[in-house]
């Protein structure tokens, strides 16, 4: 019986090993969005120059998510005013979000793909589930697919499960589900996070009912969003305060951060803010803790690793039997024909090879990393079980 307890003991920590990398795995699935490329939508649906500080909310957004790496591919940027060029801006060409002025928003860089009369309910909807014409420019369209991350961006003027657009027309809470829901039914997103800053925000996500969506809002029904502070050389207010506190908190992350949304969301409070933030997560899978950032207002791709090659040299085959030597000469004088900058083209012709999984590969399905791991744990438990014999 003795000489079997180094063996039992073994067995132990092995099995200990085991369940200790199977809850790791677990835990490491919970907290990949599973998501290969982001998107954000970022609406202003306000007009006149009184509006000045939602174009500043939508610019603000805008600029951070650039900064955090979604290119301005991946943005669609929809502006109802366009305050910059406004006769009585003081300061022509420019959009700012704070009295101090420190930072022009407008700037140099700024690609605005739905502007002025353009921003219409219609239009909004259309993008967000495809159902454009067919003559839409690539700039104007969402090509998300089933693995995209999509952030939805909204500000304007809002009441009780509605938001105004152009003060001419209104989208509501039912509206906007519905689009959410054909956006589901057509695999065009992975998971979306819906922030919106308007009076009675909180409304407008209350009629979701379509799977992997986080929403928040800027206040609760019966309240009010209120402005941050006004330029009083413009003679505007400049910013809202839930969207200010958000990019006070969003200003210090990079595309490194493992800062999470629950980070984001503990940060709120309704004294600074004025109104009651509100958060809905019962339809989204993930646990808010587990949730980084920049899975959403970033543009850091999780990389698939597949056991396939992919040729990065056109692959075109014969059609009947030729000499490889003439073979050879034909490739050459074809190559020879195009410019030296077209040699390096693609090929979609991947060839697949199946063999069988190396040790390396089982032990780590097994969940443990290598070989050289599992003989380290098996050396210290079979060291520990001989001094407890010779004890």
């Amino acid at each position: 019986m003795l000489s079997l307890r180094p063996w039992i003991l073994m067995t132990a920590c092995l099995t200990l090993c085991l369940a200790l990398s199977q809850e790791e795995q677990a835990e490491n699935f919970f907290s990949q969005g599973g998501h290969t490329n982001n998107w954000a939508v970022l609406v202003c649906t306000s007009r006149f120059w009184f509006n000045y500080r939602h174009v500043a909310n939508t610019l603000s957004m805008y600029r951070t998510v650039k900064r955090l790496g979604i290119p301005d591919s991946n943005i669609i940027l929809m502006l109802a005013d366009d305050v910059s060029c406004n006769a009585r801006n003081k300061y022509p060409a420019t959009v700012y979000n704070n009295a101090a002025r420190f930072l022009d928003l407008y700037g140099d860089n700024v690609e605005v793909d739905y502007r002025g009369y353009e921003v219409t309910v219609e239009n909004f909807i259309r993008m967000l589930t495809g159902r454009v014409s067919p003559d839409t420019p690539r700039s104007k369209r969402l090509l998300s697919d089933d693995r995209s991350n999509i952030l939805v961006y909204m500000t304007g003027h809002g009441g009780d499960e509605f938001l105004k657009f152009q003060d001419a027309e209104e989208i509501s809470a039912y509206d906007l589900a519905d689009a959410f829901k054909q956006m589901s039914e057509k695999k065009r997103y992975n998971e979306i996070f819906f922030m919106i800053d308007t009076c009675q925000a909180n409304t407008m996500y209350s009629k979701f009912d379509s799977p992997n969506i986080l929403a928040t809002g800027s206040s609760q029904l019966g309240e009010s969003s209120f402005s941050h502070h006004t330029d009083y050389e413009i003679g505007v207010a400049v910013i809202d305060s839930y969207t200010y506190y958000n990019l006070e908190f969003l200003e210090n992350i990079n595309m490194a951060s493992n800062k999470t949304l629950q980070d984001l969301f503990d940060t709120y409070d309704p004294v600074q803010i004025s109104s009651h933030p509100g958060i809905r997560s019962d339809l989204f899978h993930r646990p808010l803790d587990k949730v980084k950032v920049t899975d959403f207002f970033g543009n850091v791709q999780n990389v698939e690793l597949t056991r396939s090659r992919y040729p990065l040299v056109e692959y075109t085959p014969l059609t009947e039997e030729v000499p490889q030597e003439q073979a050879n000469k034909s490739e050459t004088a074809r190559l020879s024909s195009k410019p030296s900058h077209l040699y390096t083209y693609h090929s979609f012709d991947v060839k697949r090879t199946h063999s069988s999984p190396s040790l390396n590969e089982w032990l780590r399905s097994l969940g443990l990393s290598s070989l050289l791991n599992a003989i380290a744990i098996l050396a210290v438990c079979y060291s520990v079980g001989r001094a407890m014999s010779a004890a």
